[in-house]
């Protein structure tokens, strides 16, 4: 990475919405990694790996893992799920699935988009929310079901 680029702009996301909420770590100075560590959630009768789970980002300086999660509902539900899973194999690992609505919310509120393009689908919401665990139960099913 030279001196005058942005980590963010030296790494190939999956998604956009990858790259934006890396552009607003970058803005306030947060350390990220990208897809750092791959957790094994479940293996085989043979014991190779079945399902992982890679989280988008890892924040050093919080000691946390955050899921992107901005896609159909299908999707969010198992990624809760790998989420969950994850929980239970390695409760001192922390995790977060940020989810649209709170991920739309970062957008409009840092100016990374436009509020014009996104008020339709922002509608009224509860403010964004980076604590650990998701409100209401400790799963996220509940926050899953608002996405």
């Amino acid at each position: 990475m030279s001196d005058d680029r942005l980590p963010h702009e030296d790494v190939r996301f999956a998604h956009n919405s990858e790259r934006q909420f890396a552009k607003l770590l970058d803005f306030y100075g947060i350390v990220w990694e990208y897809e750092p560590r791959t957790f094994i959630l479940e293996h085989d009768r043979e014991g190779r790996p079945a399902q992982a789970f890679s989280p988008d980002f890892y924040l050093p300086a919080y000691d946390l893992y955050i899921e992107i999660t901005t896609l159909n509902q299908k999707l969010v539900t198992k990624k809760n799920r790998k989420a969950r899973r994850l929980r239970e194999l390695h409760p001192d690992v922390r995790v977060k699935v940020l989810y649209q609505r709170d991920y739309l919310h970062l957008l409009v509120k840092y100016g990374l988009e436009p509020p014009s393009q996104l008020s339709e689908q922002l509608g009224e919401g509860a403010p964004l929310r980076l604590d650990v665990e998701p409100p209401g139960d400790a799963d996220g099913d509940e926050a899953a079901e608002t996405a």
